[in-house]
């Protein structure tokens, strides 16, 4: 008997990798094989392969080739622009500010940072996880040297105005070094650094159907900036380390395609998304929907929420056993017993944050999908309520 194909519903957490961008990847495994730092011809080769994959990055973004800076993904990306910028302006104060809903290689950092002498600001956020400029304004200070501010919250898919926090940032003091983790925004929101108005930028190849491993860090010149991994004087000093030339060249074909079908990819993942927001509420009872109600103000393939009266892991594990992959938020915090740090700070309380689903679609899922979660996700939900001792 042929088994019935899962459905895989998140895609905040990872993609699987593009046929093509494998097909990009496979000439430096196996043939442009050579260490980038070396002067001799395979070093060479390997070189010009990494060079054309630093150049195609900058193009997309709207930047120079030198403000491109490869890393191994994400979290490293965080961390360096953080510390990097933060350590860097020392001499001009100790103070950094971020919001309470950065996914932890963000928070983590700036806590970390705290403890060898920075000082931090949280902002809050309101219901549906927006940052107030008004607020961030007010957080802003003569000793302020580092803000970071997610440009598409990977819980529930609020999209920041990430120009208009910039230009309050700049027109306070330019030389305010200004971050934005847009590792869930990539190749479904414009990533124009000079449009953004941001001085660094990060990026991760494997949330938008690139290799695992891989990563980018924008960073725009006269920044201020040191380098948090030491050695070689690989990536221009900025990142020590054999360039991992495969992943870049496979970093730089995904974001390729990615920009080029945004407009298909989105059109597609939004329509399953409306339909999912459409037909869950109607079909079961006890929905409390998370994030922008407002559907153009978030990911276009992110739907979130909560429901009355049952644990969220037991959700997730009733999926799991028909066939159906979804989470409760973050990737990073599976398992946790703790609820979700963004629900929290959007004011959801801990009980009914604990019974949280995120579906962030992809572009090869269908309506077949929806309809098989459609069909499951209710049943579960209701089983669950039905064994879950009542409150006399």
């Amino acid at each position: 008997m042929e088994r019935e194909r899962r459905v895989y519903l998140d895609h905040a957490a990872t993609t699987t990798l593009d046929p093509r961008v494998l097909e990009a990847m496979l000439p430096c495994l196996q043939d442009t094989w050579g260490n980038a730092s070396s002067i001799y011809f395979e070093g060479r080769e390997a070189r010009k392969a990494l060079e054309a994959a630093r150049r195609q990055v900058a193009d997309l973004l709207g930047a120079r080739p030198n403000d491109i800076v490869f890393t191994s993904g994400g979290s490293e990306s965080d961390n360096a622009a953080i510390r990097g910028a933060a350590f860097a302006s020392m001499r001009r104060g100790r103070h950094l500010i971020t919001s309470a809903i950065e996914h932890h290689a963000v928070l983590h950092t700036v806590e970390q940072l705290e403890r060898e002498g920075f000082e931090a600001t949280y902002l809050p956020v309101d219901s549906e996880g927006f940052v107030d400029p008004k607020e961030l304004a007010q957080a802003l200070r003569p000793d302020t040297t580092v803000v970071s501010i997610m440009y598409a919250n990977n819980e529930v898919g609020t999209v920041e105005p990430i120009a208009e926090l910039a230009r309050v940032v700049k027109e306070f003091d330019r030389h305010i070094v200004f971050h934005t983790d847009a590792v869930q925004a990539a190749g479904a929101l414009d990533l124009d650094v000079d449009r953004l108005g941001v001085d660094m930028l990060t990026l991760a190849a494997h949330k938008f159907y690139g290799p695992k491993g891989a990563g980018v860090l924008y960073v725009r010149p006269r920044t201020p900036f040191v380098g948090q991994i030491l050695g070689g004087s690989q990536e221009r000093n900025r990142r020590a380390g054999t360039e991992n030339v495969a992943a870049a060249v496979g970093l730089a074909k995904a974001l390729q395609l990615a920009c080029d079908e945004r407009e298909a990819r989105n059109a597609h993942v939004r329509a399953l998304r409306d339909y999912l927001w459409d037909e869950l509420p109607r079909r079961l009872s006890g929905v409390r929907l998370t994030g922008p109600l407002d559907r153009e103000r978030r990911l276009p393939n992110s739907f979130s929420c909560c429901f009355e009266g049952v644990e969220g892991e037991a959700v997730l594990i009733q999926l799991d056993l028909n066939g159906v992959s979804a989470s409760s938020g973050s990737a990073c915090t599976t398992g946790s017993l703790e609820p979700s740090h963004v629900l929290t700070a959007m004011g959801v309380p801990a009980d009914v944050a604990r019974a949280s689903l995120r579906v962030t679609l992809g572009k090869d899922n269908t309506r077949e999908d929806i309809d098989r979660l459609l069909g499951v996700l209710p049943r579960a939900v209701e089983r669950l309520r039905a064994l879950a001792p009542s409150v006399s």
